[in-house]
């Protein structure tokens, strides 16, 4: 047992040195993060019976992006693997998870923006299915937090420009965005 001063006990001596949790959600269940300006969610249920799932990925009728349908590609992330920094100037990705738990890092450097200078974390997992979208301008990185491959559809505002990509890096450890990622995350 560690030498204590005789008027604290080991449980004040603990709590001296811990620091409170925040709360994450409202007494209603909502989440109290700050999107980043210009970020929405849309729920995606996933509907289940003896056969299997369905879950709609995306309807325009839905009124969830302004821009229209005119690409989609997959991508995967392995465990304990981050994909990021990455800007884009012309377009903005649509993102809908389809297996796995990854949280979806941005931050906003836009001058102006309401959100500038901030960091937002979003949780995206198969559990709770929703498109989101990152804008323009807004760094991201995506970073496997599960125990399998990560699968996601994206479904940028652009096709892919093979001759000039709309895309801008940044390494993982960089100094220019305040989030550092757990120690042993690889990626680039």
């Amino acid at each position: 047992m560690p030498d204590l001063p005789p008027s604290r006990s080991l449980l004040e001596a603990t709590l001296s040195q811990a620091v409170r949790d925040k709360a994450t959600v409202s007494s209603q269940g909502v989440p109290l993060r700050r999107l980043t300006h210009g970020v929405t969610l849309r729920r995606l249920p996933t509907h289940a019976d003896d056969r299997g799932t369905v879950t709609e990925l995306f309807d325009p009728r839905w009124g969830f992006h302004p821009d229209p349908l005119v690409h989609a590609y997959t991508f995967t992330i392995r465990p304990g693997v981050a994909k990021g920094w990455n800007l884009h100037q012309r377009h903005e990705d649509r993102y809908a998870l389809l297996q796995g738990e990854m949280e979806l890092v941005l931050f906003d450097p836009r001058p102006g923006s309401p959100t500038e200078g901030e960091v937002c974390r979003i949780v995206l997992s198969e559990h709770d299915r929703c498109i989101v979208n990152v804008p323009v301008n807004v760094w991201h990185a995506d970073r496997n937090i599960g125990t399998r491959d990560v699968v996601v559809v994206n479904f940028p505002t652009i096709q892919y420009d093979h001759a000039a990509p709309d895309k801008f890096r940044l390494p993982l450890d960089t100094s220019l965005i305040p989030h550092r990622f757990p120690e042993g995350t690889r990626g680039w």
